[in-house]
């Protein structure tokens, strides 16, 4: 495929038409709930200040209630109830690891349902959130990847996620009481179902929703976008999001990376790491984070990880080594303990931060790689997968 051709995208987001009923205002940017608020009568001079009320009560206060919103009057909070909804995505299932790890299935617009993990560790709470129903890029290692891409997700439904999740972690402020300080739900990591990349406006939106100051308020930092390596839309990500960006590397060769990530056939390790180097957000205090999942005979040898430290020369950059976490039918094994630790040594000794993820949420089908939602849990056997990848 011509590596110069432009990104197309076969499937919408759904809902494609204007709903019909009241609005949800979940998901709307500021300008679009000001355009919403004057639409219903909301004079001109008075929409921004409501949008500002609204605002805080919906994304500071986690309020689902136009009632409590105590500082509109009882006529307009009327208004705002026949016009408008404030709607999440509906929690199907909730499963606690052995671990502590949560994972929520969550059903969405058209009964489609993704899967959202939230991992609590001792200096921080992650959530891992989903960006699209399915997946349209078929990594052979990755159990989301064997779920077809159905629909993008909405603004409203990624963000939805968050407040799912703070719904659970009892989160949000309570009017009069002291201010915590220490967030359970400190980071959010997009390396769920789908690419983001692929749904690029919809996932600015609700990560713009995520940091405002008046609302959720997560720094950028506190913000991880992982791409398997669209190009075109790296640089942009730095420019309309400003977040941290988590690459899904995964082998040192365009042969091997062919066959594990199959986007590598559109823009190749070269094109990939040409981006990288120019990302303007790159420094020492903001590196790229390589994510290298260790496949048993596959990617994890010496050499590999000798690769690994050329490729990303001048590049400042940590590697998160990833223990395979195997599914039903999954053509490969996890890399043994001690070839992870000798892979981890070369990178760590030439510089790098290498860093081993611990499995978290495995008893549940919640670690990484392993998301695919229960209604479209249909397997292909390991003989298919590996025809298909020709491994």
């Amino acid at each position: 495929m011509d590596a110069k051709a432009p990104i197309t995208q076969d499937v919408l987001t759904i809902p494609r038409k204007a709903p019909e009923g009241p609005q949800n205002l979940i998901g709307l940017s500021r300008d679009q709930m000001r355009d919403a608020l004057i639409a219903a009568g909301t004079s001109e001079k008075q929409a921004k200040m409501r949008v500002g009320q609204i605002w805080q009560w919906i994304y500071h206060w986690g309020l689902r209630d136009f009632e409590q919103m105590t500082n509109l009057s009882k006529e307009y909070r009327a208004m705002l109830a026949e016009t408008f909804v404030i709607e999440l995505p509906e929690v199907v299932t909730r499963q606690i690891s052995d671990d502590g790890t949560r994972k929520y299935l969550v059903r969405i617009a058209g009964g489609h349902e993704v899967e959202v993990v939230y991992i609590p560790e001792t200096d921080r709470g992650t959530l891992c959130i989903s960006s699209q129903v399915g997946c349209t890029l078929t990594c052979s290692f990755c159990h989301t990847g064997t779920q077809k891409l159905v629909r993008n997700l909405t603004a409203a439904e990624i963000v939805g996620q968050v407040m799912v999740a703070r719904d659970d972690l009892e989160e949000w402020p309570v009017p009069g009481a002291p201010r915590v300080e220490a967030r359970l739900l400190s980071n959010i990591v997009l390396m769920g179902m789908g690419e983001p990349l692929y749904n690029f406006d919809n996932v600015r939106d609700a990560m713009k929703i995520a940091m405002d100051p008046e609302g959720i308020s997560l720094s950028r930092r506190r913000i991880t976008l992982s791409t398997s390596g669209v190009v075109p839309e790296i640089a942009r990500t730095a420019a309309e999001i400003g977040c941290q960006l988590a690459i899904s590397f995964h082998a040192t060769t365009d042969e091997v990376r062919d066959r594990l990530v199959p986007i590598n056939k559109r823009w190749p390790l070269a094109d990939l790491l040409d981006a990288l180097r120019a990302y303007p957000k790159v420094s020492n205090s903001e590196r790229i984070t390589f994510e290298y999942v260790m496949l048993d005979g596959v990617n994890d040898s010496d050499a590999d990880a000798r690769r690994l430290i050329k490729l990303i020369d001048g590049i400042p950059a940590k590697i998160n080594l990833i223990p395979f976490n195997e599914w039903p039918g999954a053509p490969y094994k996890r890399s043994s303990n001690n070839r992870i630790r000798a892979f981890a040594d070369i990178i760590y000794n030439a510089g790098y931060a290498s860093p081993v993820r611990k499995p978290r949420g495995e008893d549940i089908m919640a670690a990484c790689g392993q998301l695919k939602s229960a209604t479209e849990r249909a397997r292909k056997s390991k003989a298919q997968i590996a025809q298909e990848t020709g491994l």
